[in-house]
């Protein structure tokens, strides 16, 4: 679709510790993820409490076993379901279930027959997974877009909570009723509750991933390199514009003969606001071990306890890797946090195949997971020099400490990988009792 020029304007703006061996020198020597474990054991931690928790309270533990905990036949799932929800408890429309769960990519509208049908962002939202009940303003859900049609003398307002939209095909050119902003992937954008919003497509059929957190939100990274629109108004009358309203999950519109998007100036600090995933600095070890990925936390909205989130918004960007005698990729891991992953482009380091972009993952609560089989056996046995990983690549992460239920939709669209617990078959033992190196 063609672009007609605007320009865009933007302002700136613990207690004990215990120690315990079953064999002589099972534990690694002053790091807790070596290349390779004594006896050939695997690394994997086990954390209590959010790793965004104060050093003080935090509880984690680090187990090295025979095999990890990933390695598993799936869990029997449950139900299915399509459209939008926001309501995850007591309903039919939701899953809870314990399996590693993942999605090839979701297709386009334009890759399917009924290319007739004219679906804006509105429509075009399915929901996949979320937790709580936006009429007590507690819990969040996780969307896919997937639109091929402007939002025509339309606009949304979301009374259950903020979106943040995160495109990974197409550009989203969104007309606030604080103004303009134009959003590619590798960018975010954060649309509050109640403000209104329309949505059209510069490049054609566009899909991405939506978080709609139900409570409000606070921002990390560099507070210079998020970007607010300027007053932008359109004096458009005796017209038939829509207005849909979310409200508790479900869709209202009303009738109007004016454009929405008439406000001339305005002051205030509830606005919507864009970020470039390319401005967030990476840290990140420069001896060995890996810090808790706490560190990639763009945006994060912190829940009635403290130091544990609602929903954190991570990000895995291109970055050094230099660590001594370390394990590289991410390492196996069971979580009280959900994390479900999403890929904008390029491959994703943990994963040597099957996760592509504009699929997705998710590991609930305690659910085991880490590297694939392929993705094990050559970080353990690679030369350790220093490389650039991710390049040309661009992960994201909603981290969450609520138990997300996974929609029918979710459970029964063609998208849904049936074999993904194969990733990690091929992880083998390597135990013996009489090599202490693990060499």
């Amino acid at each position: 679709m063609e672009q007609k020029h605007i320009e865009y304007k933007y302002m700136n703006g613990f207690g004990n510790h215990f120690s315990s061996e079953a064999l002589p020198d099972s534990l690694p020597k002053n790091q807790n993820s070596p290349q390779k474990c004594p006896y050939g054991l695997y690394a994997e931690q086990l954390s209590g409490t959010a790793f965004t928790v104060d050093r003080k309270h935090n509880e984690r533990s680090w187990l090295y076993r025979i095999r990890p905990s990933v390695a598993h036949k799936p869990f029997t799932k449950v139900a299915e379901k399509t459209g939008l929800v926001s309501q995850f408890s007591n309903t039919n429309d939701v899953s809870y279930i314990p399996n590693q769960t993942r999605w090839d990519p979701f297709k386009l509208l334009s890759e399917k027959a009924d290319l007739s049908q004219n679906v804006n962002f509105i429509y075009g939202l399915h929901t996949l997974a979320g937790a709580g009940d936006p009429s007590i303003r507690n819990g969040l859900a996780i969307h896919i877009y997937n639109a091929n049609h402007n939002m025509v003398d339309t606009a949304f307002y979301n009374s259950d909570g903020d979106f943040l939209i995160v495109p990974q095909h197409g550009r989203l050119d969104i007309t606030t009723e604080f103004g303009r902003i134009m959003v590619s992937p590798c960018e975010i954008v954060v649309i509050p509750r109640g403000i209104k919003f329309a949505v059209n497509l510069p490049d054609g059929p566009s899909r991405g991933y939506v978080l709609e957190v139900f409570v409000g939100a606070n921002g990390l990274a560099n507070p210079r390199d998020f970007l607010t629109p300027t007053a932008f108004f359109e004096d458009k009358t005796n017209c038939n514009y829509t207005i849909v309203n979310k409200y508790v999950g479900q869709l209202f519109a009303a009738k109007q003969d004016h454009s929405p998007f008439d406000v001339v100036a305005w002051h205030g600090n509830y606005v919507p606001y864009k970020y470039d995933l390319n401005n967030f600095n990476v840290i990140g070890s420069i001896s060995f071990d890996h810090p808790d990925p706490s560190i990639f936390t763009v945006l994060t909205c912190k829940s009635a306890f403290p130091g544990t989130a609602i929903a954190d918004f991570v990000i895995f960007s291109p970055r050094w890797l230099v660590q001594k005698h370390t394990f590289r990729p991410p390492y196996f891991h069971r979580n009280c946090m959900a994390e479900f992953v999403g890929l904008v482009k390029g491959r994703y380091d943990a994963k040597a195949k099957g996760f592509l972009p504009g699929g997705a993952s998710l590991h609930t609560h305690m659910t085991a997971h880490g590297p694939d089989t392929t993705t094990f056996e050559k970080a353990s046995n690679e030369e350790l020099k220093p490389q650039l990983v991710s390049e040309g690549a661009m992960a994201f992460m909603f981290e969450s400490s609520l138990m997300l239920g996974i929609t029918k939709w979710g459970l029964s669209c063609s998208e849904l990988q049936k074999d993904y617990n194969e990733a990690w078959e091929g992880l083998k033992s390597y135990f013996d009792p009489n090599n202490r190196s693990g060499n």
